[in-house]
């Protein structure tokens, strides 16, 4: 996210905000939990700005990105000439993170090799570099981030168990956005007002329709969806009100709520002024059968109504428009 903090007035954020706060002010090794594009990293920077450290470096690892014949020297550096294409000496990541924070994003994916190394440096606070003989002391404060379940990891043997339980010291965990429909509205109007001035653009708005068609969505992507999303309608729907058909084409289908019933722990949250329900309905019938190409059996399956109900309805706005 490219806010300076999370923004949510989701209860279950807020707490994990408020604990992220409380142990921001110690050295305690933090393990944040949650599906990919919750925020993780955002949460990571937040406590970073809120602990002693905030004017030292924050070190990002992307565990999931380091190349396995490269990745321990990255971690831990290397001298010149340690081997086959060391031409210059490199400290590391975890050298460089010194005096401030290292943030490994996606620590399910550290290679299984590694594991042990960084459990030892986790343990003693020092280094050995590749070509090194005389290990290096370090202080930073380590933070971890996964979207992985590490414990059914541990159960089936790709992560370590004596990894795990150093790392778990305080567990913080993001849920997803479906989960938080109360922030959907504060995150799109922040996303689409930062891309317009990204990008130049006049602002756009959300019709009352377009929102509640974005509360019923399950967000697969979570936040980075909603965010690319903005960038886009903020780029081909400049300064014009957003409805669902400039959104649909966007939304994965199988994500949309378009059955007869909706989980009560997914149910959009009726906006403030209200929505038109008739334009609502005839946005969904015709989006239907869009996706459908024309078929209406389809399109009445999409919806959870019969064929006979799609025509009854159809029928109904033509008759009103």
């Amino acid at each position: 996210m490219d806010s300076n903090h999370l923004i949510t007035q989701s209860p279950l954020v807020q707490a994990a905000l408020q604990s992220a706060m409380q142990v921001a002010k110690t050295d305690a090794l933090i393990l944040i939990l949650g599906e990919s594009g919750t925020g993780k990293e955002r949460l990571a920077r937040d406590i970073h700005t809120a602990s002693p450290r905030k004017n030292q470096p924050f070190i990002t690892v992307n565990c999931a990105a380091l190349p396995s014949t490269l990745a321990e020297s990255l971690l831990f550096g290397h001298t010149k000439g340690a081997f086959t294409g060391a031409n210059e000496a490199n400290p590391g990541l975890i050298a460089a993170a010194d005096g401030g924070t290292l943030f490994f994003d996606e620590i399910g994916e550290l290679p299984l090799n590694l594991q042990p190394k960084l459990l030892r440096f986790l343990e003693q606070g020092d280094i050995l570099s590749l070509g090194k003989t005389r290990p290096q002391r370090v202080n930073i404060r380590v933070l971890a981030a996964t979207h992985c379940n590490l414990k059914a990891m541990v159960d089936s043997g790709t992560f370590r168990a004596d990894l795990f339980y150093r790392l778990n010291v305080i567990p913080l965990e993001l849920p997803p956005l479906r989960n938080r429909q109360e922030d959907i509205e504060s995150l799109m109007k922040y996303f689409l007002a930062h891309f317009a001035r990204q990008h130049q653009q006049a602002e756009s708005c959300l019709s009352d329709a377009a929102l509640t068609l974005l509360q019923t969505y399950r967000w697969p992507g979570n936040i980075r969806e909603l965010r690319n999303l903005c960038e886009n309608l903020s780029i081909l729907q400049a300064g014009r009100e957003i409805t669902p058909d400039n959104l649909l084409a966007s939304l994965h289908p199988s994500s949309l709520s378009t059955s007869g019933t909706i989980p009560n722990n997914q149910r959009f949250i009726l906006p403030d002024g209200g929505v038109k329900l008739d334009e609502l309905e005839s946005h969904l019938l015709h989006a239907a059968l869009e996706r459908t190409d024309g078929n209406k059996t389809k399109a009445a399956q999409l919806l959870g109504i019969s064929r006979d109900a799609l025509n009854y309805r159809f029928k109904k706005h033509t008759e009103t428009s």
